[in-house]
């Protein structure tokens, strides 16, 4: 995921294993945005942009779990990157 503001990216990378709650894998501001941006996009990571969701998320620590109360909206957003990726067909 990741948000522009004021010219400078900020990225969160999740990781769901499809048992435990997703995990905060990377998150970065500016150049390291862009290169978590980079990395994802050469393999091939789906990618999602949200503002809102992108600041709540990067003030968790790497290995943070996501809070229950984000539950719903990390399901739409792996519910949509399992279908742009082809893992399941609506």
């Amino acid at each position: 995921m990741k948000t522009d503001k004021a010219d400078q990216i900020t990225t969160v990378a999740l990781m769901y294993d499809g048992e435990n709650a997703p995990t905060i894998t990377a998150r970065g501001r500016g150049h390291i945005g862009e290169e978590i941006l980079k990395i994802a996009e050469e393999n091939n990571i789906p990618l999602h942009e949200d503002a809102e969701l992108v600041q709540l998320l990067s003030q968790l620590e790497l290995g943070d779990e996501i809070p229950r109360a984000l539950y719903i909206t990390i399901a739409q957003v792996i519910a949509f990157a399992y279908i742009i990726s082809g893992k399941y067909n609506i």
